[in-house]
């Protein structure tokens, strides 16, 4: 399947780490060095980082500050992607999107499931906000990692779509 050129070579990411226990001190949070290492060594730039809690709006505020105030062209919402009530992040996005981008989150979830049954469980997805990628993962490394792998060959030609 062949589609259009053109891709966006450096690309401002945003990162939302939704964990109670990391934003409390509980917890170290080993995300955003995870996220900072791997944006930066792909040629990206991390432009926004933040920790909330399981609120969604915390969610919502971090997600349009690293957009509007920020510039990011992506940002990455990481935990609260399961069923429990306290997993809103997939709810909190899903309510600032104007549109879904469903194969991220089925290719997150197929991917997943070579590890574990429970990937079934993931509500994992990609959403367009104010004409920006968002993208929410769960907030485990590995997952986060398997996500990024499945971002980066595809988000500088997805943000050239998005600035067109």
């Amino acid at each position: 399947m062949s589609g259009h050129g053109g891709s966006v070579a450096s690309v401002r990411f945003g990162l939302v780490v939704t964990s109670d226990s990391v934003k409390r001190g509980e917890k170290v949070d080993e995300i955003t060095p995870l996220v900072e290492k791997a944006v930066e060594s792909h040629g990206h730039k991390l432009v926004y980082r933040a920790v909330v809690g399981n609120d969604m709006g915390e969610i919502q505020l971090a997600v349009l500050e690293a957009i509007v105030r920020r510039g990011a062209q992506v940002v990455i919402v990481t935990g609260g992607t399961g069923p429990r009530p306290l997993d809103v992040s997939v709810d909190a996005v899903e309510r600032l999107a104007q549109r879904v981008l469903p194969g991220i989150g089925e290719e997150f979830r197929r991917r997943s499931l070579e590890q574990t049954s429970h990937a079934l469980l993931s509500r994992a997805g990609a959403y367009i906000v104010h004409g920006r990628l968002v993208v929410v993962c769960p907030g485990k490394p590995a997952a986060v990692k398997l996500m990024l792998d499945i971002l980066f060959p595809i988000v500088g030609h997805l943000v050239h779509e998005l600035l067109r």
